[in-house]
């Protein structure tokens, strides 16, 4: 028999078993990750580049090292010797990257694709949502005229500037008490080295971007209106990146990227312990981060101008809408960021160690500001990059955006707030008491760890239904109008299941009767779409014709399990809050992220995956921690406000909590094994309570 090996692609997470001596283009498209190519491999055009990582993943129980592949071809080597600067551009090397159609598996392995290899791009669905926001940016213009310097009076450049800045700031700003005195202002030591021949080319007439009314962070010759901001959300899956005008608070552009850090692990935790057991973990992630967080600027910026360019160059139409006007990312004077704990020392390159281990402290709560050339960030270099206030070990500042964006702290009602990824934190509470907490749900609910699971992209089913007469189902695809039954004939359209469609077969196989109340296979029922399969009892929702990957798509006993643990993990935590809070119910719950705003309310409530609730007050409000975000770069009170309220947010970490194994075990039934859901009860009529219950109950 040939040899076969552990094969692990990120980001898409896809993973299996590999015949030894396959390419890894073809073990990739035997997996359902598709890599470019238009040279019908003949390693020429280049456009199948991956890296392969080397190290021990413990998270993967995998040794990947470069030796598990076939030597550089000389095919490899000549394509690469054209081509040295476009290594040295990436910080690659030859050996690290292969041409995928090149290089032969032989071991186990790791590899990551980049963007730009990959087929199928991943739709990250973390789009900015419509809020009304007060401008107070931090950020604020003046224009400052000046009188020549003289021998009269030789003024320094920078005690002139001040002086002119304190007369414009007081005329601009009049009424307003406790403006800057002139010798109150700073400037920026990278502002300060161009100044002088700003201004004289300027003829003494300059904007100056003073930065929290007090730093000096840009002059520009001349006048000018607007400043430039971003606001970032760096998930453990996904980056998002608004490209924001601080004037008039218009998103430029938006843009988002798989996170690079997956390939050092899924979650949090293994990420951590990447940063644990390798002396370079820590700066590769830090590094990994910040390479896409300036590429995503970079498109942000180009996206931007490309408005220009379709409302034409006429000057009449800059002065009419001096919002399009061209940018570059040196006019970006200050970002916003927020992510989860991990994320934030990631980015910040601070060691994650004591995150990971009891009692979990980070390095630091209050939000941080620092200069943008310390973080090597390719804004202006004497901008801001401001992170806000993380509030617990892995409650951080994306909370915090999640708060801002929502308000929980401004109700009367009790609020339940889920921010679901790999990661998920809950807030619950009303304007006298917030209580928080956070439990890691795995990767599953977004596709990995599931038989044939992947991420949004064109080819992933994303909605499922099954006939609980006829157990047949029917599902959409991305990147397909309408359903499947619309179609006389539906070949090659599926590549895989992503995370909405995982919740909604795991509920429609629980609703239909096909898996009982613990999420184990009923094997009487007739139906050839429920079968034994090489792991256990499996439902097939399309036959291989279907797909594009020329094999069945089933859901498995054991996809079945893992949800099923996500959705205990989620349901406990949230659960655990609403007892410390002395509550049955919030009076509303709102899911946030990309995948809380794409899940079906009423099949996450079938399986018990959030608590019961009147199903018209469970909101999805979309990326709330990113909006949060670009309030607290548009507007600079909200940051001293979420300061304060983070501070009274009580957390309570699960793990020590002692009834959290029976909560748990009683959590994995669907939707519960004792609890009664009143409001999903009409989509399971003949429920039975699990005998069970008691026994757990009682405990």
């Amino acid at each position: 028999m040939t040899k076969k090996h552990n094969i692990i692609l990120q980001p898409s997470g896809s993973r299996g078993q590999v015949e030894e001596g396959q390419s890894i283009r073809f073990a990739a498209r035997e997996l359902g990750v598709d890599i470019e190519s238009i040279c019908a491999e003949n390693g020429t055009c280049g456009k199948c580049m991956v890296l392969i990582e080397e190290g021990r993943f413990e998270k993967y129980n995998m040794n990947s090292k470069r030796e598990n592949v076939s030597p550089v071809t000389p095919v490899e080597a000549a394509y690469f010797a054209r081509r040295p600067n476009l290594l040295k551009s990436k910080g690659w090397e030859v050996g690290q990257v292969r041409l995928s159609c090149q290089c032969k598996i032989r071991g186990d392995v790791l590899i990551n694709v980049p963007e730009e290899s990959r087929g199928n791009k991943q739709i990250v669905r973390k789009s900015a949502s419509e809020r009304e926001i007060e401008i107070k940016p931090s950020i604020r213009k003046y224009l400052v005229m000046m009188t020549p310097p003289n021998l009269e009076r030789p003024i320094a450049d920078w005690e002139r500037l001040a002086k002119g800045l304190e007369t414009s700031m007081g005329l601009v700003r009049a009424g307003e008490e406790n403006l800057p005195r002139w010798s109150d202002f700073t400037v920026d030591y990278a502002c300060l080295r161009t100044m002088s021949a700003t201004m004289r080319e300027a003829k003494w007439k300059v904007t100056v971007s003073v930065w929290q009314d007090k730093e000096v962070v840009q002059v520009q010759a001349g006048y000018h209106e607007d400043s430039y901001g971003a606001a970032v959300d760096i998930g453990s899956t996904t980056v998002a990146l608004y490209l924001c005008n601080l004037r008039t608070g218009e998103i430029l552009a938006a843009e988002s990227e798989m996170n690079p850090q997956i390939v050092y692990g899924e979650d949090v935790m293994s990420r951590i312990q990447y940063t644990i057991e390798h002396p370079d973990g820590l700066e590769k992630l830090h590094k990994a981060i910040i390479a896409t967080l300036n590429k995503l600027l970079k498109q942000a910026v180009k996206t931007a101008n490309a408005r220009v360019s379709e409302a034409g160059d006429s000057s009449e139409s800059a002065s009419e809408d001096s919002a399009i006007q061209r940018i570059g990312v040196e006019d970006i004077l200050e970002m916003v960021l927020v992510g989860n704990s991990t994320m934030h020392h990631l980015l910040l390159n601070l060691y994650p160690k004591d995150l990971g281990l009891a009692p979990f402290v980070p390095v630091i709560h209050k939000s941080v500001d620092v200069k943008a050339r310390e973080l090597g960030l390719h804004i202006s270099p004497s901008g801001n990059i401001h992170v806000l206030p993380t509030i617990a070990s892995f409650v951080g500042a994306d909370t915090s955006g999640m708060i801002i964006a929502e308000e929980p702290h401004k109700q009367d009602e009790n609020w339940l707030l889920i921010d679901i990824g790999t990661n998920a934190e809950l807030i619950l509470g009303n304007r006298k008491r917030l209580l928080c907490t956070s439990t890691p749900t795995g990767p599953a609910l977004e596709g990995a760890h599931v038989e044939y699971g992947m991420r949004a992209a064109p080819g992933a089913m994303e909605r499922i239904e099954i006939d609980e007469k006829t157990l047949e189902p029917r599902y959409k695809v991305i990147g397909v109008d309408g359903w499947n039954t619309d179609y006389d004939e539906f070949k090659g359209k599926v590549k895989g299941i992503c995370g909405s469609a995982i919740i909604d077969g795991v509920a429609e196989l629980f609703r239909a009767g096909i898996v009982d109340s613990r999420g184990k296979f009923k094997t009487g029922l007739e139906s050839a779409r429920i079968r034994q399969g090489a792991s256990g009892w499996e439902y097939v929702i399309a036959w291989a014709d279907e797909t594009s990957i020329g094999r069945d798509i089933p859901m498995t006993q054991q996809d079945v399990r893992q949800i099923q643990l996500a959705k205990a993990a989620l349901f406990v935590a949230a659960r655990t809050l609403l007892k410390r809070f002395g509550l049955e119910s919030p009076d509303k719950i709102i899911l946030a992220g990309g995948f809380g705003s794409y899940i079906d309310k009423e099949k996450a409530m079938l399986i018990g995956l959030i608590p019961d609730c009147e199903l018209d007050k469970v909101y999805a409000v979309g990326n709330a921690a990113g909006d949060g975000a670009r309030i607290a770069l548009l507007n600079v009170e909200k940051r001293n406000e979420i300061g304060s309220v983070t501070r009274r947010v009580e957390r309570f970490e699960l793990p020590t909590d002692p009834e959290f194994q029976n909560q748990f075990m009683l959590a994995t039934s669907f939707p519960h094994m004792s609890e009664p859901f009143p409001h999903i009860a009409h989509l399971i009529p003949n429920r039975v309570m699990d005998a069970m219950a008691k026994k757990f109950v009682n405990k």
